[in-house]
């Protein structure tokens, strides 16, 4: 490996740590929405005004792939739905009767279909260390859900909000694992924009159909703060760190760091909402925290035997 390419590795593996961290003020956003802005019309101003704001950083790489693009078009509207409608639109749907510590917790166990499809399916290898780390990260994950009661597992209540964040989970594996399917002769920046613009168009339709029901939120300023909030820090921050980094790890490598976010959520809960965390939250950060790094941590190749 060249030297521009560990380097491009180690920043990789450094930007990742933050990337549920940039989610977890989707969570706050989605927690604060109902009675400002319904769902889609959230989802639609995060995502289209993340789309102006990329197309114009990346205009000239759009302009100069737009072949590409035009014949990948069916790509993007797919990717737009999974991850900028059902990954968007149906978190704050599910906001709307569950908590922010119960978005987080049910979205880490994302990394786990996402390692486990691109072992079946994409060909990625995964070492016995890194199953280790998938392993030890779930049991944190789930230390956490249970709140130190292993015996609660059969009490676990799943309310309606449960059900659409957990949609919202498996589309998320999709998304993470068709990007990687599909692969794009666009950089991260413009990639990032051409899926905006596709989730942006079927937004489109729910979200004009939200805004005339009866009794429809208005739009205010405190609604147009949340769209800017989420357009720029878990929109266009947290989606363009995870498709760079998913080309440069692989997606199984990547989707493990998601683990992070029942741990950044309790801090984000704490400090914002007033909700102190648990012994159970720190057990589960012993636990989470290393199979993390088991599972990021490059693989060591033997040299190649000398002939």
């Amino acid at each position: 490996m060249s030297e521009a390419a560990q380097r491009e590795t180690r920043w990789a593996l450094a930007l990742l740590w933050l990337v549920p961290a940039l989610w977890t003020v989707n969570y706050i956003v989605a927690r604060k929405a109902p009675g400002l802005i319904g769902p889609y019309m959230l989802a639609l101003g995060r995502w289209s005004l993340a789309a102006l704001i990329l197309v114009l950083i990346a205009r000239a790489e759009l302009w100069q792939q737009r072949a590409a693009i035009a014949r990948a078009w069916r790509q993007y509207l797919v990717l737009g739905t999974l991850g900028m409608l059902i990954c968007g639109a149906w978190v704050y749907e599910g906001a709307r009767s569950t908590g922010a510590m119960n978005i987080a917790l049910i979205y880490s166990a994302s990394p786990v279909l996402i390692s486990l499809g691109a072992m079946w399916w994409l060909g990625e290898g995964l070492g016995a260390r890194q199953v280790a780390g998938v392993l030890l990260a779930l049991a944190g994950v789930l230390h956490v859900v249970v709140r130190g009661r292993w015996t609660a597992l059969a009490d676990v209540q799943f309310v309606p909000g449960d059900a659409w964040i957990l949609a919202a989970t498996v589309s998320w594996a999709a998304y993470a694992l068709l990007q990687k399917r599909w692969p794009s002769p666009l950089g991260a920046t413009a990639r990032l924009a051409a899926i905006c613009v596709g989730g942006t168009l079927v937004l489109l339709p729910p979200a004009l159909w939200e805004a005339l029901q009866p009794g429809a939120a208005c739009l205010g300023a405190d609604a147009l703060r949340l769209v800017v909030v989420a357009a720029l820090v878990p929109g266009v921050g947290a989606y363009w760190i995870y498709g760079w980094a998913q080309k440069i790890l692989g997606a199984g490598r990547v989707a493990v760091a998601l683990y992070l976010g029942p741990l950044y959520a309790a801090v984000a809960a704490w400090w914002v909402l007033g909700e102190p965390p648990g012994w159970h939250h720190a057990v589960g950060a012993l636990l989470i925290l290393p199979g993390v790094f088991l599972v990021t941590r490059p693989v060591r190749r033997p040299p190649p035997a000398r002939s």
